[in-house]
């Protein structure tokens, strides 16, 4: 082999090399730079943890009640910086189950690679956007259990909250469901249902190679008193097709959650 040859050959392997270190470099400090966050949630009322099935809570409007299970879906997470920046989950499609009745959806641990330093707020969308909310994406379940009826919008419940209610001297079940809702049968359209919401004192610090753990927790009577008063007695048992009180339960929402 020639002394060309071989210095080119010994050139090619050097550049090699410091490629591959620099892209290790480079990737470690990726690594560095970024942690992760969990969410866990909480279900309460009147600041304490719920007692499912038990008849031993009152509500605004002088109803007794009890709780028996919630499931819904929060999407469209965003962190906001203290620069201004914001960031969009993406794990999972940035769509997320929560059920009482299953322990293991009760902590999201996200997946994103996070900047690390201080985050001034985090937000969400309580349930999912008509646009997004399209029948058939969840093919297991427990999600694909959430099915909103074809004939009446299809996609999925934003919410089911099931419970018993004293109505006289008799104990009945209600089931607060949320979803899509025509304004009327003649109607093309349907009312979205979801809501932004925006939580109070939610600032964070992202740590390097750390994962930051914050709870969110479901105040359940709030769903019952703000800026409505939610009478179980006026509607029943099952709300469905009831513009009016999907309407109130959706408009209470927006002080339902708050951080701890």
């Amino acid at each position: 082999m020639s002394h060309s040859i071989k210095f080119l050959t010994f050139i090619s392997l050097f550049i090699f090399i410091y490629s591959c270190k620099k892209d290790s470099n480079s990737t470690a400090t990726q690594e560095a730079s970024t942690g992760h966050l969990s969410l866990s949630f909480s279900h309460k009322v009147n600041g304490k943890t719920v007692v499912f099935d038990s008849l031993i809570y009152t509500n605004e409007a002088g109803n007794k009640y009890m709780v028996h299970d919630i499931q819904y879906f929060i999407s469209d997470l965003t962190l906001y910086s203290s620069g201004g920046i914001k960031k969009t989950i993406s794990d999972n499609k940035n769509i997320y189950y929560i059920d009482t009745d299953i322990p293991s959806t009760l902590i999201w641990n996200i997946k994103d690679d996070l900047t690390i330093g201080k985050y001034d707020s985090i937000s969400f969308r309580f349930g999912i956007s008509n646009q997004r909310n399209i029948s058939n994406m969840f093919v297991n379940p427990p999600e694909s259990q959430m099915y909103w009826p074809e004939m009446m919008g299809g996609g999925y419940h934003l919410m089911k909250f099931n419970g018993k209610w004293l109505a006289g001297n008799q104990i009945n079940n209600f089931g607060i469901h949320l979803g899509k809702c025509k304004m009327n049968m003649s109607d093309t359209s349907y009312v979205d249902y979801s809501f932004r919401v925006s939580l109070p004192k939610s600032a964070f610090v992202i740590n390097q190679n750390a994962t930051t753990k914050l709870n969110i927790a479901m105040n359940i009577e709030s769903w019952f008193k703000t800026p409505y008063i939610y009478d179980i007695n006026q509607y029943g048992s099952d709300i469905m097709s009831n513009q009016e009180a999907m309407h109130k339960i959706s408009a209470n929402g927006f002080d339902v959650f708050s951080i701890e």
